[in-house]
């Protein structure tokens, strides 16, 4: 997921926030553009939209705003049956924050550190049934600990119990959902694997190459986002196993979507009946891995309007496909690989959902925001 103010084609901006103690949907645009989401879902039989907002706008005093800012209205949002799933917080008192809201879950890229949290929040409200089914989801695999977007980044959020992996994607050439958070492979991430010189200025962009082109040039296992990020292969032996299997270069090369589901799998099957079957937390595991739940974003930017934000206007244009594409062949592999009941299709780009919705409907949608004015429908 990235930063950057909302603006959608098809969609015209709704009126900014004011403070008030009770938002009903004509005065509280995050409630009325919920409700309008939720509307146009339901009348393509879809099932109802989550919204997943930026965690200052849920609990804007953790993250040093103003007192008097006006927060997502998460409860009123669960009246209409409207689940709130926050990104992305990573410092444990600002994750306490925004679990006291009453949200259904928290993307972070520590599920390790909200594991934590939440443990502590159970025992001091063990009656709380949102707690009891909170989503912990992964961001990227959970890059705090592993490179972002990779095996190794998986499997670590499946070692610390994340109910959710969240990832991203682009298209391919050969038309494959290629997991990674950039439209290109970022050379901050990943290196040339025949060790020749890669940098921003020979950056490849995901439209611009086949998944088996991919695997075999790249391997992402650089390391940049603090102190507690490893790329030890020793500590991910499950990955190891796995691209051996599947004949990879490295355990770090650009993987794929349907290629991510035969991983998970793998890893249960490790757990349960393989070399890791011994392990202390094998059968929880195990268990989780059978059950874990897929958030996957289409990365592409929503198309620039006169109503955009001056910082919209300076991010560089998409070198993505069409958003047809898109939804095409990321719901589709979805659908092929029997897993609409475990994925969800989250977007900054709200055309990509609006499609899922009337294409897809069995295959729920995340409408990811960032700050007001929200778009209305």
């Amino acid at each position: 997921m990235g930063k950057f103010q909302l603006a959608a084609c098809g969609f015209s901006m709704g009126s900014t926030l004011a403070a008030q103690s009770a938002p009903t949907a004509s005065s509280n645009p995050w409630l009325s553009f919920m409700q309008e989401t939720k509307a146009h879902a339901q009348a393509h039989g879809a099932l109802v939209p989550l919204l997943s907002p930026s965690d200052h706008t849920v609990a804007p005093a953790a993250f040093g705003l103003p007192a008097d800012t006006a927060a997502v209205p998460v409860a009123a949002l669960q009246a209409q049956g409207i689940r709130v799933v926050p990104w992305t917080t990573n410092n444990p008192e600002q994750m306490r924050a925004v679990i006291r809201t009453g949200v259904d879950g928290l993307i972070s890229d520590r599920p390790d550190l909200l594991q934590q949290v939440l443990r502590e929040e159970r025992a001091a409200r063990p009656n709380d049934p949102r707690l009891a089914h909170f989503v912990v989801s992964a961001h990227r695999g959970g890059r705090g600990l592993r490179p972002e977007n990779t095996l190794p980044s998986f499997e670590s959020g499946l070692d610390q119990l994340a109910t959710e992996l969240e990832t991203d994607t682009g298209v391919s050439t050969d038309h494959v959902s290629l997991i990674w958070h950039d439209q290109f492979y970022n050379p901050q991430s990943c290196r040339h694997a025949d060790g020749s010189p890669y940098t921003t200025d020979n950056r490849i962009y995901l439209r611009d190459i086949s998944s088996t082109d991919a695997q075999r040039t790249f391997i992402c296992d650089k390391l940049h986002f603090g102190p507690d990020q490893k790329n030890d292969l020793s500590l991910s032996p499950v990955s190891v196993a796995f691209a051996a299997q599947e004949h990879l270069a490295s355990p770090y090369a650009p993987t794929y979507i349907a290629q991510l589901f035969r991983f998970v799998q793998f890893y249960a099957d490790y757990y349960s009946t393989g070399a890791g079957r011994q392990h202390p937390q094998a059968p929880q595991r195990a268990a989780n891995a059978h059950t874990v739940r897929f958030n996957i974003e289409t990365k592409i930017l929503p198309p620039v309007t006169a109503q955009s934000s001056e910082a919209m206007r300076k991010l560089p244009p998409n070198h993505t496909v069409d958003p047809q594409t898109f939804v095409t062949t990321l719901a589709g592999i979805i659908t092929k690989a029997g897993m609409t009941d475990r994925c969800a299709i989250q977007s900054f780009d709200f055309r990509t959902l609006v499609l899922v919705e009337e294409q897809f409907p069995a295959i729920p949608t995340f409408y990811l925001t960032e700050a007001l004015p929200l778009p209305v429908l």
